[in-house]
């Protein structure tokens, strides 16, 4: 039993973390956020030694960077088989294994959104001109900007930040558990 908790605190630790990190390389590309930062740097010095490899066999789709995409979506379909193998599940699906990968890339983007948008809050009010700054602006300013037209200020304070973590959690509850839900029953 303490074996199989710390295999499964390594996986977390390692192979989701790694997935995590590449979902972000994808959508700060997406988003065309500046990488000269101390994320951006973080994030291609480590994702580069496998990502630089992959895009000579995975072309960019549609103007997305495909290959880090379907390189998250493998490693978290990695991570989501050594799970089940430690808790005793066996015969899962492949394709039932990538479908809930990609249930799990959406929570774990929504997570990516969350804490950028925490974090910029936060460095609002402690440092708003740091170097991680305009990274922060780029990832959340797509999602900040249509509520900004809805949601009025309330005096000088911004709401619709908090208004975003409020959706971001509906949709955790909502769309990603019933994605989830539905993964599971089809298998």
């Amino acid at each position: 039993m303490m074996l199989s908790e710390a295999l499964l605190f390594l996986l977390d630790v390692v192979v989701q973390s790694f997935a995590a990190i590449l979902l972000l390389r994808f959508h700060l590309q997406w988003l065309r956020a500046p990488m000269r930062n101390p994320i951006g740097e973080f994030v291609m010095v480590f994702t580069d030694f496998i990502v630089l490899r992959a895009r000579r066999y995975i072309p960019a789709a549609w103007g997305f960077d495909s290959a880090t995409l379907i390189l998250a979506l493998l490693v978290e379909t990695l991570y989501l088989s050594g799970v089940m193998l430690i808790q005793g599940f066996a015969g899962f699906p492949l394709i039932g294994l990538l479908m809930l990968a990609a249930v799990k890339l959406l929570k774990i983007s929504l997570y990516l959104l969350m804490g950028a948008v925490f974090a910029q809050a936060i460095l609002s009010w402690v440092n708003p001109h740091t170097s991680v700054s305009s990274v922060l602006d780029v990832v959340t300013r797509r999602f900040l900007y249509p509520l900004r037209r809805v949601v009025p200020m309330l005096g000088s304070i911004d709401l619709t930040p908090m208004v975003l973590l409020i959706l971001c959690q509906l949709a955790m509850i909502v769309l990603v558990g019933t994605l989830e839900g539905v993964v599971l029953r089809l298998f």
